[in-house]
């Protein structure tokens, strides 16, 4: 029979039900505890000692744990991860729980939040630089939209995808956590599945109502059943990780997709827009622009770059901004130098609205709101249009910023507990009350020296701790003389060189101590509670603040980048057009500089007439930093930065693909020819007339003959259906003869040289199509045996002369089926082999003559 389990058991085991699949943090004392299969996961992530305690169902109870005052850290690495954590705290104290229940109550336990990637909003669990989203995917009626919140700023998005995909979107988000129904379409995608209800647009549109306190959602924009949809669960969920607790969520913004740039996940992989195909930040093309001097301003450069805008009068009003401090560099720099002394309003903010600030949140709002107010006095009256947009929120909450500057001390504490964070002067009671302490604390120092004299002990110190309170403490060794009954003292512990003693006299002044400095902590959590109720009642309008400060964060970091790098301003027109002199690859642009080597910049025409580059040129010879340049151009562009190039004219870009490289996904059953055949299928289906598309080396993951066939006819598709703005590096020679027959393909190559033997790559663009690939001369400066490479110069003069024989691989384009000549020769070559096959009496051939027969075969087949 099964014993019943322990009623501390039966508490953990009801609350790891609640928990599911999360880790269960069991507060026990000063320790949170995990048991069973949570305990062997935590265990081995956080590298800690595996334990046990007692017995469930006749085995032992694997546990482990972490102390509280350090748990942040470990949830850091649980969350990182990928795991999700429960937090059950004590709801009562021990002494309550036994006078409430007797003596060997146990202490009521509860979840009090969910810990989850998405969720986070203490400073040392985010990353300062870049935003946490937490995504939910809503589906009503056939469409689909996304919700987004960043709960440590209060940031929330409903993303209408106006047919745009989901995947694209959240790359764009690169969210850290995702949330659907458990009946969704796209589960696969998420990390956490909720109930279906929670995705009901009905329920979702009153849900959104009460929680903004409004009668229609109309004020915060046109909300279709998908985008309610993805709203409501998203709400739902978060407000189930906080129990009930719902964290701080502005209004919702609706973003449409089409607003911005469409880019697919595999285009900002491969163009590495904020971080690289290793998932590091160094290395992206954030990282090469990034000169933001503030948190939220960072955050704000990643989502421009991430969401390049469709709407010219908007980047125009951004790049006006960037212009008027790239052009006043003494503006500039006083901008810089006040927004790198303020602190992140918005995260501050965020910690407050969610129940986990601190005074030092509090003195972050005032003194970032204060540098904002001071900001906004400086701005001119005739600056940029976005400028005078930005300023008037700079110069508000007047009331407030004097408030805290009354209320708080300079350096505010993030611990609430010891106090001290109310300015002396704010309340006369208060100063009273710390005055009564300090007074006690002075007559505790006169009684400490009047009792040496009496005793005559002159190391006897008073001290204090939170188990004996202030107390008085010898040397063993003259602790006899205390001991006696007529001295007055009372023994009250004995350690290992030590004796302590209490005294009626010290404990009425202690007693006068610690009721002064309980009423005096208790007097200042109070203003603490009135202080912060006060600032979230401008919670909307901090918020705008901190945006405003971020965007022109944002501003004076491209001003300051442009003039670092001598970037020029873009001219975005209407009509299609790709039009840059001097370009150059901000990344690779700056590694080649740490060499102290220079960048070789190159030119780029699109136009109707000349809208399809096919370049050519060795390997190494910069082909692929070509392509991958221009892409980026157009990023930072309709981003509203400057661009690294002499000049820019730039028609819109409504979508940018890149087929740059690839690497097998296995998982999903993907080679690497299958990943770019993906790749470039969706290419060839969304591409339109406004898109700009890179492709390098299609068709290069199979045979020769299948990978020209394949490549041929994508730049045909390109050239006759998508018609769009298209850079197409290619090493199939033979493509160059389609510039015959499309009228809008121009032919470019890399420049490169022999010379004395050796190979010189010149990174120069120029018209025409290369003389040759130069691939052995690149073999030999990659270090390939000198043997491999001769023999290697022996097969292709074969190869070149069997090609001459036939008129070449490109000799049957110009008709179907297109290599009907090479394949001649494949045949010939195979003649003999199957002859000699076709001439063999299987059944009548002995063991040896069957082994002779295939080393016969074997040396045929070496000769072809």
């Amino acid at each position: 029979m099964t014993a019943a389990p322990t009623p501390m058991m039966a508490q953990y085991l009801t609350l790891k039900e609640e928990a599911g699949d999360c880790l269960l943090f069991y507060r026990m004392g000063d320790f949170f505890e995990l048991f069973f299969d949570d305990a062997r996961v935590a265990a081995a992530c956080l590298d800690i000692v595996l334990t046990a305690r007692g017995e469930h169902d006749g085995d032992k109870v694997p546990m482990c744990g972490v102390p509280v005052h350090a748990a942040t850290a470990y949830l850091q690495r649980l969350i990182k991860a990928g795991h999700r954590v429960a937090i059950a705290e004590q709801t009562e104290s021990p002494e309550a729980a036994r006078k409430a229940r007797g003596s060997k109550a146990l202490v009521n336990r509860a979840i009090v939040r969910f810990v989850t990637a998405g969720t986070l909003t203490e400073e040392a669990l985010l990353d300062a630089r870049s935003d946490n989203w937490c995504v939910a995917i809503g589906e009503a009626a056939g469409g689909v939209a996304l919700a987004a919140a960043d709960v440590s700023t209060g940031r929330f998005l409903v993303v209408a995808l106006d047919g745009g995909s989901v995947t694209a979107e959240l790359a764009r988000l690169a969210a850290a956590e995702v949330v659907a129904a458990e009946d969704s379409a796209h589960a696969e995608l998420a990390g956490a599945l909720r109930p279906r209800a929670e995705f009901d647009s009905g329920a979702a549109e009153a849900r959104l109502k009460r929680l903004f306190g409004v009668a229609t959602l109309d004020g915060f924009g046109q909300f279709g059943r998908a985008e309610l949809a993805a709203a409501g669960g998203l709400v739902a969920y978060l407000d189930h990780t906080a129990k009930g607790a719902l964290p701080f969520l502005r209004p919702p913004v609706v973003h449409r997709a089409s607003a911005t740039m469409a880019i697919d996940a595999a285009t900002r992989e491969s163009l590495e827009l904020t971080c690289t195909a290793a998932g590091q930040r160094k290395g992206s093309l954030l990282d090469a622009v990034d000169r933001t001097v503030t948190g939220a301003g960072a955050r704000a450069l990643a989502a421009d770059l991430g969401a390049p805008l469709m709407d010219r009068a908007a980047i125009d009003a951004r790049l006006d901004l960037v212009g008027w401090l790239h052009d006043d560099g003494g503006a500039r720099e006083r901008l810089r130098a006040a927004l790198r002394a303020l602190p992140d309003i918005g995260r501050a903010l965020g910690r407050l609205v969610a129940g986990r600030g601190s005074p030092r949140d509090l003195g972050q709002l005032r003194d970032g709101l204060d540098g904002a107010w001071l900001l906004g006095e400086r701005m001119p009256a005739d600056g940029p249009a976005l400028l005078a947009e930005i300023a008037p929120r700079l110069r508000g909450h007047g009331a407030l910023i004097d408030l805290l500057k009354r209320a708080l001390v300079p350096s505010p504490p993030i611990d609430a507990s010891d106090g001290g964070y109310i300015a002396a002067g704010y309340d006369v009671a208060l100063d009273d009350l710390r005055d009564a302490g300090a007074g006690g604390r002075r007559a505790i120092a006169a009684l400490e020296a009047e009792m040496r004299t009496q005793t005559g002990v002159s190391a006897l110190k008073v001290r204090h701790n939170n188990v004996l309170g202030y107390h008085v403490e010898v040397p063993a060794r003259a602790a006899d003389a205390l001991m006696k009954p007529d001295s007055g003292f009372t023994h009250r512990q004995t350690l290992a060189g030590v004796v302590r003693f209490n005294t009626p006299a010290l404990h009425e002044v202690a007693a006068r101590v610690a009721q002064s400095g309980a009423h005096a902590l208790a007097a200042e959590a109070a203003h603490l509670e009135e202080l912060t109720a006060t600032a979230l009642a401008q919670r909307e309008a901090i918020a705008a603040t901190a945006d405003a400060l971020a965007r022109l964060d944002v501003a004076a970091a491209l001003a300051e980048r442009a003039v670092e790098g001598g970037w020029a301003r873009p001219a975005l027109v209407e009509h299609s057009c790709f039009e840059i002199i001097g370009g150059r690859h901000p990344v690779v642009e700056a590694a080649v500089a740490k060499a102290g080597e220079r960048f070789v910049a190159n030119d780029c025409h699109l136009s109707e007439q000349s809208r399809l580059w096919l370049v050519t040129g060795p390997n190494m010879g910069g082909k692929s930093t070509f392509l991958r340049q221009n892409a980026l151009i157009a990023v930072l562009a309709q981003a509203g930065s400057y661009v690294p190039a002499t000049s820019a004219t730039l028609g819109l870009v409504d979508r940018l693909f890149s087929r740059v490289g690839a690497s097998d996904n296995l998982a999903r059953g993907r080679s690497t020819f299958m990943v770019e055949m993906v790749e470039t299928a969706a290419i060839l289906a969304q591409a339109t007339p406004r898109s700009f598309v890179i492709l390098d080396e299609v068709g290069r993951g199979t045979s020769t003959y299948d990978g020209l066939a394949i490549a041929w006819a994508v730049v045909e598709a390109i050239h006759e259906d998508n018609r769009c703005r298209c850079l197409f590096a290619t090493h199939y020679h033979e493509l160059t003869r389609l510039a015959e027959r499309c009228a809008a393909l121009s032919l470019h190559h890399v420049r490169a040289r022999e010379w004395k033997g050796e190979l010189v790559l010149l990174h120069e663009l120029a018209d025409g199509p290369a003389d040759r690939s130069y691939g052995l001369a690149v073999a030999r400066l990659a270090g390939m045996p000198p043997a491999t490479v001769a023999r290697a110069k022996a097969v292709l003069a074969k190869l070149e002369a069997g090609r001459a024989k036939t008129g070449g691989l490109a000799a049957g384009l110009d008709d179907l089926p297109l290599f009907a000549a090479a394949q001649a020769v494949e045949e010939a070559q195979c003649d003999a082999i199957r002859a000699e096959v076709e001439a063999l009496d299987i059944d009548a051939l002995t063991p040896r003559e069957a082994l002779d027969t295939l080393y016969r075969l074997k040396a045929l087949a070496r000769e072809g």
